[in-house]
């Protein structure tokens, strides 16, 4: 059956010159383990490029918008900005779900596996739109659908530091510095998840998932707040 995606076009607001590149985007590794007679291509290639390109483009964002902050702000706000959770919201609003290509095992998963297709997605489909039509394009698909979430990322503190702020915390209430240990790893080497724990001395008081070390530590400490009831 051919598929016509022209309403995720639409979502997107861009018309694709090589609408091979979006069936890409969206071609999940288990699909094509499933179909390999069809010779196609999956996403991770595409969502390589894309993870690229959408910091580029929120770094770029962000320079030019907060003249005034420094750095180490401008890390914090750009990590809210690209982080899985982020970028599966955005996906999931697009309705870019029911166009994935899954394998029959895929498609009946759900939660948290699923969140991080739809942001890995997310990131080819950036890629896809840079390569198919530059990147002026593919800035404006990330200014328009990411970098205008920055006053909410703001209002909600979603770029407060958790690990820091656990570790003080942790540090005032019970005197002891939190240790992260990695739990698993898997996945593609460019784009590894991790599941990370976070320890205060030898009780594990919460995990985190990430595609960096980082991330997956920011996630654990978040969690790790709201275990332990230290959260705002």
């Amino acid at each position: 059956m051919v598929r016509s995606y022209s309403e995720l076009e639409e979502k997107l607001e861009v018309k694709f010159n090589n609408i091979d590149l979006l069936k890409e985007a969206l071609t999940h590794r288990s699909f094509l383990n499933e179909k390999r007679e069809l010779g196609e291509h999956h996403n991770e290639r595409l969502e390589f490029l894309g993870d690229a390109v959408l910091e580029l483009a929120v770094t770029r964002f962000l320079f030019y918008k907060f003249s005034e902050k420094p750095e180490g702000e401008l890390t914090s706000l750009r990590a809210a900005l690209v982080n899985s959770k982020m970028l599966f919201e955005v996906a999931s609003d697009m309705g870019v779900e029911k166009f994935l290509r899954l394998s029959k095992g895929e498609e009946k998963e759900s939660g948290k596996g699923r969140n991080f297709i739809l942001a890995n997605t997310f990131e080819a489909l950036i890629g896809a739109i840079y390569l198919d039509q530059g990147y002026e394009k593919a800035e404006e698909f990330v200014k328009k659908n990411i970098c205008l979430r920055v006053d909410e990322v703001i209002e909600k503190k979603l770029w407060r530091d958790a690990k820091s702020l656990f570790q003080e915390e942790a540090q005032e209430r019970e005197s002891i510095t939190p240790n992260y240990e990695v739990l698993e790893a898997s996945g593609p080497d460019h784009k590894k998840l991790f599941v990370i724990g976070v320890y205060i001395g030898s009780e594990l008081v919460a995990k985190g998932e990430g595609f960096s070390k980082h991330e997956a530590e920011m996630n654990a400490a978040e969690k790790a707040l709201k275990e332990k009831g230290w959260a705002d």
